[in-house]
């Protein structure tokens, strides 16, 4: 099987922008064991941002865009070395891949893009995508990793994708404030009634919430690919999906 992983930065760093050793190293045991299942990977990570905040000593997010690129462009060098370090463990060989919205947009740059990754996954090699922060703008960019993840997706023809986040799925409401919030198990199509559900992002570090997943799940029915949006505290929820059990919310045609 052929699978696009999108990391959030929740599920790669704490609260305090630092990296989430334990959870990262047994990330990344969980993505080689799969690999060595037979599936081909695809990993589109967020991170960068948060973790040049760290590293910079920054309080806090910043909000002008020439300071959150040159947080990027710091926070990428330690993405892609934990990465490395990680992976080469289990003998596996990362690449990296840095994109903006043109490389989507252009068709002979989307066919170049497409056809790198293919012969990656020819040479086995794992491509780990990042949006190119440190160039692109919001208005110029793609603008948040589950529209990228699902464009690749798309791009790959991948049978599936699954989006790891801080949040178990998609709730009747926020779970956070409403006791009440049932989890949606299945979605199998993406209507006004279901973007109505749609939240905010849960932290401060990262630029997804649960609209922009749903417009990558959107993408995802339209090419016929199946998407699951999952808590990624643990992964070897990983396992669980791919055994097919009910985990997070599992969004496919009906």
């Amino acid at each position: 099987m052929r699978i696009v992983i999108k990391i959030g930065t929740s599920t790669l760093t704490h609260g305090s922008g630092h990296l989430n050793i334990r959870r990262v190293e047994a990330l990344c045991k969980t993505l080689s064991d799969i690999r060595n299942a037979g599936h081909e990977l695809i990993v589109v990570t967020s991170g960068a941002i948060a973790m040049g905040v760290s590293k910079l000593g920054l309080k806090k997010r910043p909000d002008d865009i020439p300071t959150k690129q040159a947080a990027a462009a710091v926070g990428q060098c330690e993405l892609m070395y934990v990465y490395d370090k990680l992976f080469g463990e289990y003998h596996h060989t990362v690449s990296q891949l840095l994109i903006t919205g043109d490389d989507t947009r252009s068709p002979e740059r989307h066919r170049n893009f497409s056809n790198t990754l293919e012969r990656l996954l020819e040479l086995g090699a794992l491509p780990i995508i990042n949006e190119n922060d440190t160039v692109a703008t919001e208005e110029l960019g793609i603008g948040d990793n589950d529209t990228l993840a699902a464009i690749v997706a798309e791009s790959v023809r991948a049978e599936k994708l699954i989006l790891l986040s801080d949040i178990d799925g998609l709730y009747t409401a926020d779970p956070r404030v409403d006791p009440d919030a049932v989890l949606l198990r299945e979605v199998t199509e993406i209507n006004d009634a279901v973007r109505a559900l749609a939240g905010v992002s849960g932290t401060g570090l990262g630029t997804g919430g649960m609209v922009t997943k749903l417009q990558a799940a959107e993408i995802c029915l339209r090419c016929g690919c199946e998407m699951v949006i999952a808590n990624g505290d643990d992964p070897a929820i990983l396992y669980d999906i791919l055994d097919g059990r009910a985990v997070g919310t599992r969004f496919h045609r009906g």
